[in-house]
């Protein structure tokens, strides 16, 4: 218990004169005195019982039993209650980083699990054991692209891909020297890029007719959950596939950690980022698992590694695997059938009502135009409903998931029910 022990006046004077300075403030002297805070607020000390009441008190004002109807890349999922509970055993919380694998069989076996459900979602040959999210899933693909297809230091990024997927991609090319291009419609000379990006369904919900290009990889970003319905991206031609696990049964989270993910065909397997998990037999004939394939700086001479990556989403990883494992193929389908039948009925509803909505393909998000963006948003504020993401003065981001109910699809219709 002595590590819990508040340090002492003596013990600090110790460990100050052991280090050869007089007081604390020499430790922050290279600081500029512009950039340091003048004290904060706390108020005066309170017991532990104190605390917990002042802490209850703030977290009253919280509003947190909204209808959410917000999308744009973090999704209110169905999570059943068994996944938080596998998934905060201490045997997989101590042992998220498998240096050493004798002792972290386990975590080992479900990066293992993780990789082949990914690759069956996605129908490709090979996934990584996740990076950090989709965004820098995004960038890794292309960076990755560029190693294998040396002819272009240029690439092709769909127009409607997610904003913040994008603000990665443009941080990551800088600094790599790769130009990136936005299209709407592919151009002629696609020869002339190393790979091809395009999001489907899109940050608007618009599901592409993606077709295989010639002389040029093509990357796929794709909500993983839709492949519980839409047919796999390896149908069509993808050579790398990327997404986010989010909507895998991670809670939202205020946004975070999630986890990333690439898939792609076999034969571009040493140039994938992160870590790779393989099964194999150990002295005794007994199945066991160890990292295969781990090209990382941490490993292996800088110049020669794949990314810089330090480390994946493991916890995360494992999370999606006991979702996938616990919802089974039917209960993912019925999950992914309840998304999108009850987002269509939405949007055919708000058209009755006078709306528009301006997809002709989706999954479970719309965009939905309305006069005033604002007014239309509190409106259903009012009844306790976060109705969607404002793009613009006219436009509102819609999606539904299987947490939504056919009584929530009618409070909000009955909240907007007077065209604005």
């Amino acid at each position: 218990m002595k590590n819990f022990l508040v340090h002492n006046d003596d013990k600090r004077a110790q460990m100050l004169e052991s280090i050869g300075v007089k007081d604390i403030g020499e430790l922050f002297k290279q600081i500029p005195i512009t950039a340091r805070m003048n004290g904060l607020s706390l108020g005066e000390p309170l017991s532990e019982l104190e605390v917990q009441r002042k802490i209850k008190a703030l977290a009253a004002q919280n509003k947190s039993d909204f209808i959410n109807f917000v999308g744009g890349g973090v999704y209110n999922k169905f999570v059943p209650a068994c996944i938080s509970q596998i998934a905060q055993r201490f045997e997989f919380l101590t042992a998220y980083t498998p240096y050493q694998a004798e002792i972290a069989q386990g975590t080992l076996q479900i990066m293992y699990e993780f990789q082949t459900m990914i690759a069956r979602l996605t129908g490709m040959d090979i996934a990584n054991a996740t990076v950090y999210d989709g965004a820098t899933a995004c960038a890794e693909a292309i960076l990755m692209a560029v190693r294998i297809n040396k002819k272009s230091q240029k690439v092709l990024v769909h127009k409607n891909i997610n904003p913040e997927y994008f603000r990665v991609i443009k941080t990551y090319t800088w600094a790599a020297d790769i130009d990136v291009h936005l299209f709407e419609n592919l151009p002629e000379n696609v020869s002339d890029y190393a790979a091809v990006l395009i999001q489907t369904p899109d940050y608007f919900g618009e599901i592409h007719n993606v077709k295989a290009v010639e002389d040029s990889l093509l990357i796929v970003c794709t909500d993983l959950s839709t492949l519980s319905i839409l047919k796999p991206p390896s149908e069509y031609g993808a050579d790398i596939v990327v997404g986010d696990v989010q909507s895998l049964g991670i809670p939202m989270s205020f946004g975070g950690p999630h986890a990333g993910v690439i898939a792609c065909k076999e034969k571009f397997m040493r140039q994938m980022p992160g870590r790779l998990a393989g099964r194999t037999i150990d002295k005794d004939g007994n199945q066991a698992f160890t990292l295969t394939i781990q090209t990382r700086e941490q490993h292996i001479k800088r110049e020669k590694a794949t990314s810089n990556i330090c480390s994946n989403q493991a916890l995360i990883g494992l999370w999606a695997t006991v979702y996938l494992s616990v919802m089974g193929e039917k209960g993912f389908h019925q999950a992914g059938y309840l998304s999108t039948s009850r987002a269509h009925k939405l949007a055919v509803l708000l058209s009755q009502s006078g709306y528009k909505v301006l997809n002709e393909n989706f999954f479970n998000e719309f965009v939905l135009e309305v006069n005033d963006a604002d007014g239309f948003l509190k409106k259903l504020e009012k009844n306790n409903i976060l109705g969607g993401i404002k793009l613009n003065d006219n436009q509102i981001l819609v999606a539904v998931t299987e947490m939504i109910s056919d009584e929530d699809i009618e409070l909000y219709l009955t909240s907007v029910c007077n065209k604005m």
